[in-house]
């Protein structure tokens, strides 16, 4: 896909492009710059995060502060 970039430097992602990453108004990106190449890469809020991690993580599974090398 190609998109054009306005007078004010603006592009549009396309429609499939923001399903696809679950982009919606508002979302935060960060643009970052590699060679000649440029990413969007959408940053999470921590409300999808903590989400996403629910049930992953156990308390049985940390490290007490007497397992801890000083």
């Amino acid at each position: 896909m190609t998109v054009k970039v306005s007078p004010k430097y603006q592009v549009v992602i396309p429609e499939a492009v923001r399903s696809a990453l679950g982009i919606k108004v508002g979302s935060r990106m960060e643009v970052v710059a590699k060679g000649r190449v440029a990413y969007l890469v959408p940053v999470p809020e921590l409300a999808d995060l903590q989400e996403e991690l629910k049930g992953k993580l156990d308390q049985a599974s940390l490290r007490d502060k007497k397992d801890r090398v000083r």
